[in-house]
């Protein structure tokens, strides 16, 4: 099965982010389902049950303090290939190095971790320049909400898109 750990934003938060989507000029592509928005704190791939069942132990292990996190800023990998439009997640960081450091020998350590929530995936622009000129003028209040969670979830990619199911929920002190 195909699996990731994540944290997911409260409802409250979801309706802001919809708020923020509706402000993205007009392009070809789809809008990340307000159920499926989260923050990918570790993609760990196709894993069998033996796997899993270490991984489940090791996430029981992390003891780590709730905290404020922050989505302050709208943005795109490249202004060449404008593929995803993520939102940036501050201070999660540490408990993605936490979440490393407890798979280790299991899977490789993140190498270039970016704490962001896709919000759209792009397939075409028709003007770039047009594009990254009304990305440029969104602004928006910085969004901050309490982490008390993290998640172990399964992922099946579907035709209409991923399907997100929860495995496991790790409680934060």
């Amino acid at each position: 099965m195909r699996v990731f750990i994540s944290i997911d934003v409260p409802d409250k938060v979801k309706k802001e982010l919809l708020k923020i989507q509706e402000k993205l000029p007009e392009f070809y592509g789809k809008k990340t389902e307000p159920e499926n928005l989260h923050l990918t704190l570790k993609f760990l791939g196709d894993v069998n049950n033996e796997r899993l069942s270490e991984i489940k132990k090791r996430l029981k292990q992390i003891k780590f303090k709730s905290f404020e996190a922050e989505i302050d800023r709208i943005g795109f990998f490249s202004p060449k290939f404008i593929k995803i439009i993520w939102l940036h997640m501050t201070n999660c960081d540490t408990l993605q190095k936490e979440i490393d450091e407890s798979l280790s020998g299991l899977f490789e350590k993140e190498k270039r971790f970016m704490s962001h929530m896709t919000i759209e995936r792009v397939k075409e622009v028709k003007d770039k320049k047009k594009f990254i000129e009304e990305m440029e003028k969104i602004k928006f209040p910085i969004i901050k909400f309490k982490v008390k969670t993290f998640r172990l979830k399964k992922s099946e990619l579907t035709p209409e898109g991923p399907e997100y199911e929860i495995i496991e929920e790790y409680e934060l002190d």
